[in-house]
């Protein structure tokens, strides 16, 4: 089973880095986890089959993790998809996604797709199974527009995988997270306190309480990427793959 960073950027393309975009395979499960407005040029370079993908989970509706579905959803469209696709994230996402095929693709939100599409709300703390992916969502805080907003603790094939979404520091990460063979976790800034998101040293007070076996930063700014050589944790990169 592996995981492969598709794209680990922010939303300003901090590092020429795509937008957010996870990629986990294994024997019996294929899924992304978001996918960011730059997803499909991002699966393209990487050569990673849309067709094979069964499942993607939202944790949020802002640009840099939600923007990329109308691509993906045409793309599947005219490669002449037949294999059914589910579509999961926080309450709303039914509306915010025909909203966004709309603004973007005048009428596509109406066609009639080849293959059977299925749009599923998720609701805080309630764990719903997809195939061999069982999603637990935790509540998260990431302001006020473009939520509800979701941290996922992910269980497949005896894997827990969990990632922190865009967030502050807030408890609900700690059950999300604890025991985790890969936790993925946002440190947009070294250690300087910005609203909405998670910094590294506040995440590395909580470490000892989370307890992951291993971490992986992602979606960092300039200030987090001028500093890479000097940290002592493991850090995304477009294309990295980490075999769990």
């Amino acid at each position: 089973m592996q995981l492969r960073f598709v794209g680990c950027g922010d939303a300003f393309g901090s590092g020429g880095r795509f937008n957010t975009c996870f990629h986990i395979t294994g024997e019996r499960v294929n899924f992304l986890i978001d996918c960011g407005a730059s997803s499909l040029p991002a699966l393209e370079r990487q050569a990673i089959a849309r067709d094979a993908i069964d499942l993607v989970l939202i944790t949020h509706f802002h640009g840099d993790h939600f923007g990329g579905l109308p691509f993906l959803l045409l793309d599947a469209q005219f490669s002449r998809r037949s294999r059914p696709l589910v579509i999961a994230g926080p309450e709303g996402i039914e509306m915010r996604l025909t909203q966004l095929m709309e603004a973007l693709f005048e009428n596509s939100s109406r066609t009639r797709q080849p293959f059977d599409l299925s749009v599923v709300a998720l609701k805080a703390e309630e764990t719903r199974t997809f195939g061999a992916v069982n999603v637990t969502p935790f509540r998260v805080v990431h302001g006020e527009s473009g939520g509800p907003f979701l941290a996922y603790r992910v269980e497949a094939e005896g894997r827990v995988i969990p990632y922190s979404g865009d967030t502050e520091w807030t408890d609900t990460l700690v059950p999300a997270a604890r025991d985790a063979d890969l936790f993925v976790a946002e440190a947009y800034c070294y250690d300087k306190v910005v609203k909405n998101h998670l910094n590294l040293k506040t995440l590395e007070a909580h470490l000892a309480e989370i307890k992951p076996k291993r971490l992986v930063l992602t979606h960092m700014s300039d200030d987090m990427l001028g500093r890479l050589d000097t940290l002592d944790y493991t850090t995304a990169s477009d294309g990295m793959i980490v075999e769990l």
